[in-house]
């Protein structure tokens, strides 16, 4: 997938290029066309940082989100739909933007649009384009100074009695506020609070704010509200804790390296590793994994309740029936599958990523498991939206799998991280680390220095890489041909 926009063909043609050199046209135009006198749909947008699938409505029972579960069976829910990067700034660029990462392009948490690719048509800034107004609360880009000329009013990031990244109890202040520590205490925190002590109760507020101003401007928005939890450090309200009895939390049921995986396929989970009381090395004890995986619960139905706020007043406001809900996690999480925290790899639980898509005139309770990706949101919303999907967009709308989730669908998802391009099919994960590569070729065992192969029809969990065994050549080859051949070659 190495500069994958190009097919194979365009990519042998170019092949020594940088990345930098590779560019995309027309990425600063908007298209506008008419609606045809109805009125357009408002769009209330739900980023949510590190949201793997673990919900109820994935089958999850142990999981406590009504609010999700609910807007699941209102509207569309992509069972496999992933990201492009797993990693919060790169994968928010690409899917804002509608344009995969690259080598060059879309790397890692410090990702800017405005420095990888100036000017580029952001999904609010098309909107913005076309008569929305158009508003971000919390996290949405990485970097909340990034393309300020999509929005029709300054980002907003809520300030409150926290310190750091978010504590509130007297103790983790003083941590927090130690310079050595860079604003990192703990890796959790449990406070007798209400909802809007803590960010994400404060995004809620203002959210709920904006709804009211926005029901008597006379325009169509676009109202973001990006969600901070369940990112580290885990800290909710005690009453989310609460929800969950702690003997009842599950571990990892493969907190092993995987059979045959190779080293590039693994880290040693540096960002949790920052925080307070949490090994410098090894793994971790039975005990604290317990009391991390009970933390990202918590956090997970401290979000679903404060999604569930804004829904209600979007309710009682009478906007429901003209208004798009788009719910998505920025990329997956690891919770010691792998013997990996976090996120940063290749890995089905790194890279999957739930999204839910409610709008006006769709059928509520639409369960597809075709292969989507985050790039289709942009070209998606844009027809949803009555607009012209601008043609530098590099997903397909999956506004087909809306109206009938059987549709034959593309053969392929692809991500990347770092020197990793990954493809996931129907049946397989692949992924390939490769040089930068210096002479034409699509071989896997030229340029690739480690690979790995998972069969998800005898192995979900990714626990046995089947990429050396001698009766899996042919297939290597023909997935790592997809992985060159590019996104092009597999979409509908």
């Amino acid at each position: 997938m190495l500069n994958n926009n190009y097919s194979r063909r365009t990519f042998m043609k170019t092949a020594g290029a940088s990345a930098a050199a590779l560019t995309l046209q027309n990425i600063s135009g908007f298209a506008q066309i008419s609606t045809g006198g109805r009125k357009k749909p408002n769009v209330l947008f739900f980023p949510v940082d590190d949201l793997r699938p673990q919900l109820g409505c994935f089958g999850h029972a142990q999981m406590i989100s009504p609010t999700i579960d609910r807007l699941a069976s209102e509207g569309s829910l992509f069972r496999r739909a992933y990201c492009q990067v797993p990693v919060c700034g790169a994968s928010r660029a690409s899917l804002l933007t509608g344009i995969r990462p690259t080598r060059g392009r879309f790397i890692d948490f410090y990702t800017k649009v405005d420095e990888d690719i100036p000017g580029a048509l952001t999904l609010p800034k098309h909107l913005r384009n076309n008569g929305y107004h158009t508003i971000s609360n919390g996290k949405v880009f990485h970097h909340a100074d990034d393309t300020l000329e999509s929005w029709s009013e300054q980002p907003w990031r809520p300030k409150g009695e926290w310190v750091g990244r978010g504590y509130i109890t007297d103790d983790n202040k003083k941590i927090a506020l130690d310079t050595d520590y860079n604003g990192r205490g703990p890796a959790y925190e449990i406070a007798d609070v209400p909802d809007n002590a803590y960010p994400d109760g404060a995004i809620a507020d203002k959210a709920i704010a904006d709804l009211r101003r926005l029901k008597d401007m006379g325009k169509p928005f676009f109202l973001a509200a990006g969600f901070m939890k369940p990112h580290l450090p885990f800290n909710a309200p005690r009453k989310y804790w609460d929800l969950y009895r702690r003997e009842n939390i599950d571990l990892a049921d493969n907190p092993f390296r995987p059979k045959g995986a190779p080293d590039a396929a693994l880290h040693n989970w540096g960002e949790l590793r920052n925080y307070i009381g949490i090994p410098q090395e090894g793994p971790l004890s039975d005990d604290l994994a317990r009391t991390l995986i009970h933390g990202y619960y918590a956090c997970v139905s401290y979000t679903d309740a404060q999604i569930g706020r804004v829904l209600a007043e979007l309710d009682r406001l009478g906007l429901s029936d003209n208004t798009i809900v788009v719910l998505w996690g920025d990329h997956g999480w690891q919770l010691g599958e792998h013997g990996l925290w976090c996120k940063h790899c290749n890995f089905e639980t790194s890279l999957h990523s739930p999204l839910l898509v409610r709008a006006p005139g769709f059928k509520g309770g639409n369960v597809t498991d075709a292969l989507t990706e985050y790039v289709d949101i942009f070209p998606s919303l844009s027809e949803l939206c009555g607009f012209a999907v601008p043609e530098h967009l590099q997903g397909s709308s999956f506004v087909p799998l809306m109206q009938n989730p059987d549709t034959p669908w593309k053969k392929a998802a692809f991500s990347r991280y770092h020197d990793g391009d990954s493809i996931r099919t129907d049946r397989y994960r692949y992924t390939e680390w490769r040089r930068e590569l210096t002479r034409v070729t699509y071989m896997p065992d030229v340029q690739s220095y480690a690979r790995m192969l998972y069969d998800h029809e005898t192995d979900p969990m990714e626990n046995v890489n089947i990429a050396e065994f001698p009766e899996n050549k042919a297939l290597v080859e023909r997935l790592s041909m997809m992985l060159y051949d590019g996104w092009e070659a597999v979409r509908m």
